[in-house]
């Protein structure tokens, strides 16, 4: 039996050594600001849910959750059929065309399955045609000046368990077990995720028992049919071997299986770039070093929001500028670091986010707000999505799983509202608001707003760039959806270089950062690299200076240089790698309390102006009048004696204007009269003379 290409890997790795330079190499110098193509090749429910309402209330047999179960309950000629308007209609070329001209974006991250390639099991049949749609989102994307990262998505066996992997795994359905009070049809999947793709996972021991070379052969497999189909195609950036391969995943293996695709990537695209997931376990520790010297490669990582507990704006804002101290210091010990996914979600609240009709226990972590059920976007005049629209006349439906999510009575729930605090430094607000902010009180524009600027800022003004998951959902969800939060202008337009952009961390900083020269580089290659980037800036200069320097005099010429050349351009998407040989160093500085000159929130907004004013003047009116009265009334003799007058005709006044509070508040100061007559013309009895005396 011949020997399985994933157990050749320490021979070949011996053979070659750390990856040597490769003259076919292109500098990492570009940021990547795109947007993932999600839901289209892979299905996930939450994202395109008009796919799997058809699966409400059915029995156990007839429900799909995700790509696998989909082709395996509709079969295989339904399921195509339905994949085929699907693909139709959620990526089209004006899509990508929008997506070009908003200025904002300049890659795209496909999802794919290896079922596309190297179809197995129900896929066989049912995902036919996919590949053909493939490339016509590459031409499109050529034809509109964007990149496309080719991610594969979605292994044999799960690399996760996850809906997005193409087959949930650790999914049992516990319907015997609800007999009563109500025969209903359950499911549980959480508490027993495993993942098979790298073989069989012991959930007693937490680990692995055996290694499945077959599906990773399959892997290697896919990898190869990927670049014979793409290599010569000028919008593929790349390729990502795998997404997401769960904490869990042996990381010897997984990094042999990243190895060997490499090979296979560098011998038939030597272009293409080659961007490696982190498996959840974004540490210098585990991938400092790894393939050091190799051309090309990149580590991807995946940060979320959505999974924290719940807080204030200001601990979102501080998390979210955090994240470029961990990607600085990844970028040092390991090299380009690009986002591959995050988004605007400060919550768990979106439909199905974990899984159809299903949650993680003890999520959503707050109530969230429902609005009503989109309308399909495959439906028209001449085609009806089965299970569209959602029926407004049921409550949740069936099959149920650990936690609750679906349409209820016509509506989805999606995410929380951002209330405007009173005290938006340590706001507690939203603890006890309601999902949907109170009218006049919806503050969520401003805070997204600020988040989306400050995460832009973390993720593009370190590393190497970032994708957005995703380009769009089915929902009213612009906190997922790219087109829905440019559209409210929480992302901004064009190329994303304004101050709003370059300064909304200041606040949130500790310290700045410097690019320079790493140290163990070949003194040629730094040397060229000094020359390069001064003559970028003027190509006039005199760069033969630098063909004396030597050892710390030249790596100090060039921190100044790459730092000054970065600093200026960075924000035009200049990324501190100048072909591998530099990397940025952090530098401590202390801000001073009025330094913070960017400040996304101003307090309450006046938004009735006008009301306001009034009440102010009616105020002032009314406090100016008893103002008046009191001194009129003791000032003015005929002003007191005609009021008295008036008060003594009232049966309602009368007592109060013979009480000694009236009286010894509004006596005229020069009153002295013996009484003041009455309606009848007599004397009242008992008011006597008294220079001070009474009213």
């Amino acid at each position: 039996m011949p020997m399985p290409l994933s157990t050749s890997i320490s021979s070949r790795i011996t053979q070659r050594g750390p990856a040597a330079a490769d003259e076919h190499a292109t500098p990492f110098n570009n940021q990547i600001r795109g947007v993932n193509l999600g839901g289209w090749m892979v299905l996930e429910p939450w994202i395109t849910p008009s796919l799997f309402y058809q699966f409400l209330s059915q029995p156990e047999g007839q429900v799909a959750i995700d790509t696998y179960s989909f082709c395996e309950v509709l079969g295989a000629e339904e399921a195509n059929l339905q994949l085929r308007r699907h693909w139709d209609t959620w990526v089209t070329e004006d899509i990508i065309r929008q997506l070009a001209e908003s200025g904002a974006v300049n890659s795209l991250r496909l999802p794919v399955g290896d079922f596309m390639y190297e179809p197995y099991g129900p896929y066989v049949g049912c995902t036919d045609g996919a590949t053909d749609y493939v490339e016509d989102l590459l031409d499109w994307a050529h034809e509109y000046g964007l990149t496309v990262l080719i991610d594969i998505h979605a292994m044999k066996g799960s690399q996760n368990g996850f809906d997005n992997s193409g087959k949930t795994l650790g999914f049992e359905w516990t319907s015997t077990l609800t007999v009563y009070p109500r025969n209903l049809v359950t499911f549980q999947h959480w508490p027993i995720r495993t993942a098979e793709w790298m073989g069989t996972f012991d959930r007693h021991a937490a680990n692995y028992s055996s290694i499945n070379h077959d599906n990773i052969n399959h892997s290697l497999r896919v990898i190869s049919k990927i670049v014979d189909a793409y290599s010569g195609h000028p919008a593929v950036l790349g390729l990502q071997p795998v997404n997401e391969p769960w904490e869990q995943t042996p990381i010897e293996h997984l990094k042999s299986f990243y190895w060997e695709g490499y090979l296979i990537v560098k011998k038939h695209a030597p272009y293409w770039k080659y961007i490696m997931h982190d498996s959840f376990r974004f540490d210098p520790n585990i991938w400092g070093g790894f393939m050091a010297g190799c051309p090309d490669r990149a580590l991807d990582t995946h940060i979320y929001q959505a999974w924290l507990d719940p807080g204030s704006r200001v601990s979102f804002f501080a998390n979210a500028c955090q994240q470029k101290k961990n990607i600085a210091a990844m970028e040092q010990a390991f090299g380009p670091i690009v986002v591959g996914e995050w988004s605007l979600a400060t919550d768990n609240c979106a439909m199905w986010l974990n899984g159809f009709n299903d949650n993680l226990p003890g999520f959503p972590r707050l109530p969230c707000k429902y609005v009503p059920c989109a309308q399909s976007y495959m439906n028209d005049d001449e085609y009806q999505q089965p299970g569209t629209p959602v029926d407004p006349s049921k409550p949740i439906q069936g099959p149920y799983g650990t936690g609750m999510s679906g349409p209820v009575w016509g509506l989805c729930p999606v995410g929380r509202d951002w209330v405007r605090e009173m005290d938006p430094e340590h706001g507690q607000d939203f603890v006890h608001t309601p999902a949907e902010a109170p009218q006049r009180r919806d503050d969520t524009d401003a805070v997204i707003s600020a988040l989306a600027l400050k995460k832009i800022n973390a993720f593009s003004g370190i590393g190497h760039g970032f994708y957005f998951w995703n380009f769009r959902t089915d929902l009213d969800e612009p906190h997922w959806s790219y087109m829905a939060a440019l559209e409210k202008g929480w992302i901004p337009s064009g190329n994303l270089n304004s101050d709003s952009v370059n300064l909304a961390c200041h606040k949130e900083d500790n310290g700045l950062y410097q690019c320079v020269s790493k140290r163990d580089q070949l003194e040629n290659v730094v040397r060229n690299n000094v020359k390069g980037c001064i003559l970028a800036q003027d190509s006039n200069a005199n760069v033969t200076y630098v063909d004396s320097l030597r050892g710390d005099d030249l790596f100090d010429e060039a921190d100044q240089v790459f730092d000054a050349f970065w600093q200026e351009h960075r924000v035009e998407g200049a990324t501190c790698d100048f072909g591998g040989i530099a990397t940025l160093k952090e530098i401590n500085m202390t801000y001073a309390d009025d330094d913070d000159y960017y400040n996304f929130y101003e307090g309450p907004s006046n938004e009735h102006p006008v009301l306001h004013l009034c009440i102010v003047l009616l105020g002032g009116l009314a406090i100016g009048g008893l103002l008046g009265f009191f001194i009129a009334m003791r000032v003015n003799r005929s002003f007191n004696e005609s009021v008295v007058r008036n008060m003594e005709q009232s049966n309602l006044l009368r007592p109060i204007s013979h009480s000694r509070v009236f009286r010894n508040s509004f006596a005229s100061m020069d009153l002295n009269y013996e009484a003041i007559p009455t309606a009848s013309g007599k004397k009242k009895s008992g008011m006597k003379p008294n220079k001070s005396a009474y009213v």
